[in-house]
């Protein structure tokens, strides 16, 4: 099943996430060492948006890593990797508000937030056992099997979905909030702010489109099969 024609499909979601983790990456380095006129760390930037956007529930914390930062919704706290913590780049300050963006997202109640919120626990169990269950299936010939490894996975792809618009609107409020805190004051902090972010989205597109094509070679093989 593995070395079949229908591994061809997922070449272009493999090069694609290759290129989303490089673009990443570089965006990354060249922006951490473009200095912000902010006077303050990103995590003080974080907390100054957050506050000037009347969200005084969530708390800034550092952790481990790289590029390890993300929001918490279920306890309300924003983790800021160890190279954005501290700093004041303008990468620093752009990932520090995207996930300020996030925590905005789940004060105003964003309906897709909350939905991918309440969805992950079972993609996580489905994401898990939908291809052991599809391998099974397939190789005993057993075709309800193979229909609940393909409905199992689809929920994969349906949480890559429902994480695009998320993810762009986090985005979107971030610089917002950035630019209506005084946080970023030039053109080019924007520009760079922008660019750090869309690069970042860039790896979110990749995993939706690596998804959908192993979603489709699930199905070509369960055609195949029958």
């Amino acid at each position: 099943m593995y070395f079949d024609s229908t591994f061809l499909l997922l070449i272009p979601g493999i090069l694609l996430a290759l290129w989303a983790q490089m673009r990443v990456k570089g965006t990354y380095e060249k922006y951490s060492k473009v200095i912000s006129n902010f006077p303050g760390s990103a995590a003080q930037a974080a907390q100054k948006i957050l506050d000037d956007s009347g969200n005084d529930r969530v708390r800034v914390q550092p952790t481990q890593g790289m590029l390890t930062d993300h929001y918490d919704p279920r306890n309300e706290t924003l983790n800021l990797s160890e190279g954005v913590y501290s700093s004041n780049s303008v990468a620093a300050l752009g990932i520090a508000a995207h996930e300020a963006g996030h925590a905005m997202q789940k004060k105003d109640g964003y309906a897709l937030l909350n939905l991918r919120t309440a969805v992950v626990p079972v993609v996580n169990i489905g994401s898990s056992l939908s291809l052991p269950i599809f391998i099974l299936g397939f190789a005993l010939s057993f075709e309800p099997l193979v229909t609940i490894g393909i409905i199992l996975f689809s929920l994969t792809v349906v949480f890559a979905l429902i994480t695009l618009p998320v993810e762009f609107n986090a985005s979107k409020r971030a610089v917002e909030m950035l630019n209506n805190s005084g946080i970023i004051t030039s053109q080019q902090e924007e520009q760079g702010v922008k660019k750090v972010l869309n690069a970042a989205a860039m790896t979110y597109v990749a995993a939706a489109v690596s998804a959908i094509l192993q979603l489709v070679r699930l199905i070509l093989l369960r055609r195949r099969n029958d």
